[in-house]
């Protein structure tokens, strides 16, 4: 049976001292997911169940510069995805959304993360049961962390509205990211016919730009 309950710091994996090897080219893109992001860019951080699906939905919105996926949230430094599945890391799959202020707005980013998945589903995503599938929201700013209990305010009233229950949704400044393996990053641009499990409830947030 999966494990649905976070482990302690103690009960943790102990992981590595190096970082996984990837590729700091996007697939789809070209652009650089890891080492040469321009300055002006900005991140956001979430968890959305399995993350082959979540890095999908955003790098398919052209205005986003880059996606990569990850861990975060846990304890165990440089998981490894056997390692994260174990349910003993603490780590969520995650999507790392690099974009332009300038061109799009976090809140529209946050209107796309609550409207594509279900966030009231606690440690799984549909299928997919355990820790790594919770819902989350891993902000770098307080403003972001400001707008992100805002959005999740108003997402519980739409959800309300559908007689959907209440949104389980961890919302927490961000910790350490870390890259997953290569073959993870844009795992559904190198496998179209590949699994995603993403499926939202019908409720809308509203417009956002």
């Amino acid at each position: 049976m999966k494990n649905i309950n976070m482990p302690t710091a103690d009960m943790a994996l102990p992981g590595s001292d190096h970082e996984v090897t990837i590729s700091d080219k996007h697939f789809v893109n070209g652009h650089s997911i890891k080492n040469h992001i321009p300055e002006h860019m900005q991140k956001a951080l979430f968890g959305m169940g399995c993350f082959w699906g979540a890095e999908r939905l955003f790098w398919l919105e052209e205005r986003v510069y880059a996606t990569a996926v990850g861990y975060t949230g846990g304890f165990t430094p440089n998981p490894s995805y056997q390692e994260v599945c174990t349910g003993l890391t603490g780590h969520n799959e995650v999507v790392l959304v690099i974009y332009d202020p300038n061109q799009m707005s976090y809140q529209y980013l946050l209107k796309i993360f609550w409207e594509a998945h279900n966030p009231t589903q606690g440690m799984r995503q549909g299928n997919d049961v355990g820790t790594q599938y919770r819902s989350g929201i891993y902000t770098y700013t307080d403003e972001q962390l400001s707008q992100a209990r805002a959005s999740e305010k108003q997402y519980q009233q739409a959800l309300t509205e559908k007689g959907i229950g209440k949104i389980t949704t961890e919302i927490m400044p961000a910790t350490e990211f870390y890259y997953a393996e290569d073959y993870h990053q844009q795992y559904l641009a190198k496998n179209p016919q590949g699994y995603c499990g993403l499926v939202g409830t019908g409720a809308s947030l509203g417009s956002q730009q």
